[in-house]
């Protein structure tokens, strides 16, 4: 019998990027589907508690466990306050502004890697970063094109979120330099549900979900999971200047979802935006591949 080939990495990278974006947009709008009865600290905790289910359930079938360590719990700890806010922060702007607009304004995030990575890394800020910084920039004011009338606290929100994204990213770098998967995940479920109790309760009025809502409570504690695993996959069997251009298909998909669900007008500025955003994503993981494989050619010869 003649075994059938895999697909080419391109392809497969592509099929996990699919996973992803539509991971991502059940997110968003089982997060709208959920501000109608929960307040964003309660969806944090329903949605963190969800995600441990799964990762204790996962780990225990897999053998994961032997993965999960005591090591560096002040790391983890600073890595999930920066995410729980940034995500406190994008669940918020989600009910705010448009989608499509929440989406192009989370997309700096690695440019904000770029510019505070010389801080918290002590990676060298080079010419290249500093000019796709600053086309990412230019479009993060195109997107939000800041005005006394335009500047939302929706608008901020979806910004702060980036900025949280961006220093969780940069730590979760530090831990997976000892750190498995499973041990980021897990404490990053776990934390994140602790801190949602501790927020929500601070009222001493927490929701209770109801029979109907439970079905979204289950969509976004999965989505959650799903669309980092999908992301996670496509990086490790294709490059960055593969899988970047493919997640830059949330936009279109979460603006048609907008459009479906939520009558948003397709707005020309967002995507005129994002698209500088995405050339300075681009151009500087273009710049660092380069580089990359020149310096291993140089150490070959």
């Amino acid at each position: 019998m003649t075994a059938v080939p895999a697909p080419p990495p391109v392809l497969r990278a592509a099929l996990w990027m699919s996973g992803a974006v539509a991971a991502f947009s059940s997110m968003a709008v089982a997060g709208r589907a959920l501000s109608a009865q929960f307040d964003t600290f309660e969806i944090m905790m329903y949605r963190s508690f969800v995600g441990l289910v799964i990762v204790v359930v996962v780990a225990a079938a897999t053998g994961g466990w032997r993965g999960i360590t005591r090591r560096r719990p002040g790391l983890h700890l600073l890595r999930n306050v920066f995410h729980f806010t940034g995500q406190n922060l994008w669940f918020f702007a989600i009910t705010m502004i448009p989608l499509a607009q929440v989406f192009a304004l989370e997309f700096t995030s690695p440019l904000w890697v770029v510019v505070l990575a010389p801080l918290v890394l002590g990676e060298r800020l080079t010419p290249m970063r500093a000019l796709a910084a600053l086309l990412g920039f230019a479009g993060i004011l195109i997107v939000a094109r800041p005005s006394p009338d335009s500047m939302s606290i929706g608008v901020l929100a979806a910004a702060g979120a980036a900025v949280g994204f961006a220093l969780n990213i940069m730590l979760t770098k530090r831990l997976t330099r000892t750190e498995t998967t499973t041990c980021v995940l897990f404490y990053m479920t776990l934390l994140q549900t602790l801190m949602g109790v501790l927020c929500a309760g601070v009222d001493g009025d927490v929701a209770l979900p109801t029979v109907a809502i439970l079905p979204w409570l289950a969509v976004v504690g999965a989505a959650g999971l799903a669309a980092h695993y999908c992301l996670t996959s496509a990086l490790s069997i294709a490059s960055a200047t593969v899988v970047v251009p493919l997640d830059f298909a949330r936009l279109p998909v979460i603006a048609i979802v907008g459009m479906a669900l939520y009558d948003e007008a397709l707005d020309l500025f967002v995507f005129a935006g994002a698209a500088l955003i995405f050339a300075g994503n681009y151009l500087n993981i273009w710049w660092e591949s380069r580089a990359y494989r020149s310096g291993l050619r140089h150490r070959a010869g």
